[in-house]
Formats: C-alpha cells, structure tokens, sequence
C-alpha cells in the first residue's frame, strides 16, 4: 500500500468516526450556526454521557476504590503568581514560524522541512509563543494585571497542599485527583477531538518519598494501563514512551506516555511524569507558606516527590471510537446483503445500557412497553442510561442502537400480551431469548457483566 493509499484511509477511518458523531448526537462542531470556533467542540446528549461514564470509571479506579487518594475541585481562575512560580509564564511555550507566504502559522518542531506545508512558502525564524490564554478580572481591563485560564489542573492541588493534609491528616504516600476543564491556545490542531484549544483532563498528583519516586512512577504507568484494558482498550494498540531529555517539561524528571495506535500513527493519551519536588518548592519560595510534610518516621518536614497520571478526556473519547467501531456484513431480513455498524463499548462505558422496543407504535404494546421502561428506570440493581425508541421499523431501531453502542435492546411484543415474557438481543452477536418481565432485571445485569468479562 503506497503513502496514498495509506492517507486516505486514515482520513475515510477518521471522516466516519466524525460522521457518525455528528449523525447520532455524540459530538457537534462548536458555534456551528455562526461558522463554528476553531477546535473547539460540543458533547451532545450521547457524547456528555459518555463523557460521564468514562469520569465516573476513572474516578472510581483511582480514587473511590483506593485509601490513598482524595479528591478536591479547584478553581479554572487562579491568581497570576501561580503561574509565575510554576514556570508557566517562561516555560510554557512553542517554537512559532510563520509562512511569509500565506501568514499561516505553525509549530517548527512538527514540521519535516523548511517550507509551508501548505502553500511552500518560505517560513520565518522562530519566535517562542506561550500556550496560556489571558484575561482580565473586574470592570476596567488592565494589562498590568492579567489573569490567565489554566492549562493543566495540577497547579491547583499543589496551592491546596496544606488545606488538604490538614483537613484529611493524611500520610506518605498519598495522591490527590482532579477532573476539570483546561485551556491551551495551540498553535496546530487537528485531528478532530485529539488536540484541541479547550479540553478536560483527569489528573493525580501522587506525594511519595523521594527514594521511592521511580517506584511509583512505575506503579502509576501499570495503574493507567490497565484502566484503559478494563474499559475495553485492546493491550495490543498500547504502548509506553519514555521522553528523552529534549521534550520533558521544565518541571520533570522522567515522563513516559501511554500512546494509542491511531489510523493516523500513535498518540499520547496519558503522560505521567515525575515532577520531583519542583511545584511544592516553587510555591514554598513564592508564596513564603511551607508546603511539606511531618514525617513520622524521622520526625522532620520533608517535601515529597510527586508523580503525576494526567490523561485527557477528550484523547480517552477518540480512542474508544476507534477502538469500538466496527462494521460487519450481516444479511437483512430481506436475504439481502449489508454492511451493519456498531460501536464494542464496554457495558460501564456505554452512554445507553438498555433500549426498550416496542414491536411496533400499535397502541396496544404502549401500556406494558411503558412498565418494562418504568421498571428498567427504577432498578435498584442496574444503573445508567435506559432508552425509549418507537419511531420506524423495529430492524432500522436495532441498528440505530447499535451505532451507539447500546450493549442491550429489550423488546416488547404482542406475544408479550400473553406470556408476560420480553426479548433481550445482544448488541455483538445480534442473539436474541426470551425471559419473564418478572425476571427482566436479574436477566439483564447477568447478561451485562458477561459482556465485561
């Protein structure tokens, strides 16, 4: 296969990710009545709950299942010395040209010549451009005063050090996570939702004894890997990069990425990085407060080493896309021939776990329809979103819910009427048995956790 052939493979993979995700509701073009913002994008109702689901396994993973690890939630505003102690102001930056030509601009450490890839034109010297966006607080704008919107959320664990071990009494080693919003005005972005200018992330800033920090980092790297096999991504398409010396932020140590084959080539989707003890000296020396630790086992203050997993919401989303979409020839009730699609989600990460069917809109059906639906919705034992699809022919609803990835479709039909019994048809195999309404919750949760396994 030709460098072509190749391309256009990669953008046919990546157009029906994109098509399909604007198609049922997944992901939308930001500002789209207005002409859009670039890389800027919206979750509608099927891409927020996935969101949801991907947060809540992640939380639970690293926080809720774990006795060494709290939450916080701070704030996306923060005070401008922040940043100016953390090295952001100086360091967080990229080399800038710009085409002479075109005056379309880029970064010069991703290019593979000396001329515009667009138009080759010759390109100016390099010149640094910081990422941080910058705003104003109050009525007045003043330029001495700017305020910037964060881009990482790490830096607001670091400022909450002392709040959080006094109000959790906390010990070495212990982590402290976050999820939250990040801002970063790229220069090149692309690739739909892998680098954008807005994005969220999923972060833990992990405190250890500085003779244990590469310890840790190896224990963290394992930890993220098999989160991401436990919500359906094959082990196969993962791999772990070391950064040499030449690409590690300002702050680190060692950082390694764990990087998913995309049809593109691989990508960073979490980096986990050692951050020494850079950010809690930094803030100490600015701020005149001590952010260290008693340690009992010395009876000194120490400043711990920090290892931090940073994964990106919007990277984890794009993966399991690519991960679970599949197309299959299947024969339609007709004996004709077609190309069916479905999206492999894991039943946890699946924005729909169950879709009621009616047979049909027949008024008959909607009485008992509605109870299954009831039923499902009240469950005490199965959670997550439970959907209702009436509208077109029962054969063109199980596709619909296939392409979203609805692990389950129960069906109400007229023999329902009678035997008080329902079908359950499994999204991969398209199998299809009969239960009792009466047994329709315990049926389907055993049918779920097969799913997971």
């Amino acid at each position: 296969m030709n460098n072509s052939t190749k391309q256009n493979k990669q953008n046919s993979n990546l157009d029906k990710i994109v098509s399909l995700c604007k198609r049922r509701g997944f992901i939308f073009q930001s500002s789209e009545i207005y002409g859009g913002l670039g890389s800027i994008w919206d979750y509608g109702p099927l891409g927020s709950q996935l969101k949801r689901n991907i947060k809540e396994s992640w939380w639970k993973k690293m926080v809720l299942e774990r006795k060494d690890v709290v939450g916080i939630d701070s704030s996306i505003l923060m005070n401008t010395n922040i940043w100016k102690a953390s090295g952001h102001l100086e360091n967080f930056t990229d080399p800038l040209v710009e085409c002479q030509e075109c005056n379309q601009r880029w970064r010069e450490d991703q290019l593979n010549n000396k001329s515009c890839p667009d138009c080759a034109g010759n390109l100016s010297e390099s010149r640094l451009f910081n990422l941080m966006f910058k705003t104003h607080i109050g009525p007045v704008e003043n330029s001495s005063t700017p305020i910037y919107l964060r881009p990482e959320t790490a830096q607001g664990i670091f400022v909450n050090f002392n709040n959080v071990i006094s109000t959790t009494r906390k010990k070495l080693p212990f982590g402290i996570a976050q999820i939250g919003k990040a801002f970063r005005n790229e220069i090149t972005t692309g690739n739909f939702i892998f680098r954008t200018r807005e994005f969220e992330m999923m972060e833990m800033e992990y405190f250890v004894y500085p003779d244990e920090d590469e310890t840790w980092h190896k224990y963290w790297i394992n930890e993220c890997l098999e989160w991401y096999k436990s919500i359906g991504v094959n082990s196969k398409k993962l791999k772990v990069r070391q950064h040499d010396a030449k690409e590690m932020a300002h702050y680190s140590k060692a950082t390694s990425d764990i990087e998913y084959k995309f049809p593109w080539g691989w990508g960073e989707i979490t980096g986990i990085a050692n951050r020494t003890d850079f950010d809690l000296k930094s803030h100490s020396n600015a701020s005149g407060e001590n952010l260290s630790i008693f340690d009992d086992k010395t009876n000194k203050h120490l400043t711990p080493f920090v290892i931090e997993p940073s994964t990106g919401i919007d990277r984890t989303i794009m993966t399991l896309l690519f991960e679970s979409y599949t197309e299959e020839e299947s024969i339609n009730a007709k004996g004709k021939s077609e190309t069916r699609v479905f999206l492999n989600f894991t039943p946890e990460i699946a924005p729909v776990k169950i879709a009621v069917l009616p047979l049909s809109r027949n008024e008959s059906l909607l009485p008992l329809s509605n109870k299954v639906h009831d039923l499902l919705l009240k469950s005490k034992i199965i959670d997550g979103s439970i959907d209702f699809d009436d509208s077109q022919s029962i054969g063109r609803r199980y596709r619909r819910q296939d392409e979203i990835g609805t692990p389950i479709c129960v069906t109400v039909d007229f023999e329902s009427l009678n035997d008080g019994s329902v079908t359950i048809r499994d999204r991969n195999t398209m199998l299809q048995n009969r239960v009792k309404i009466d047994n329709l919750e315990l049926s389907i949760l055993k049918q779920l956790n097969n799913n997971t396994q």
